[in-house]
């Protein structure tokens, strides 16, 4: 299972990497290979501001939706515009083309808060 060390994770299984003062927001390995083959992704909040932990959209499977729970609060910048028609990029590069928004933090100092690639691990491996 891939688990970059670059990045900061939630117990929710979403992952967030901060570039300059944006950051990029998507799911983990762990949690596609869990849900399967993804066959949509809904994001209706593109411009909205929301707080930690609240739902910021969802992913399909073929027999269940999930939701998507924000690893800090900000503005919703952007919804990677591939997943629409492509929503199994998520399965195949789950950190890279597959990520779900881009989002301008309200304070960086609340990724402080999450989980490095170790505690995710422990969680994760139970």
């Amino acid at each position: 299972m891939n688990l970059p060390q670059n990045l900061k994770y939630t117990s929710e299984h979403e992952w967030i990497r901060l570039e300059g003062d944006t950051a990029y927001v998507g799911i983990t390995d762990y949690a596609q290979e869990q849900l399967g083959d993804i066959v949509f992704v809904d994001i209706p909040s593109e411009g909205e501001t929301l707080e930690a932990n609240e739902v910021f959209g969802s992913i399909e499977v073929v027999k269940t939706v999930s939701d998507l729970f924000l690893p800090v609060g900000g503005e919703i910048l952007e919804v990677n515009p591939e997943l629409e028609a492509n929503p199994e990029l998520v399965n195949s590069d789950p950190y890279g083309e597959g990520w779900l928004i881009k989002l301008k933090p309200a304070d960086v100092a609340e990724l402080d808060g999450l989980l490095d690639v170790e505690a995710y691990k422990a969680l994760i491996n139970g």
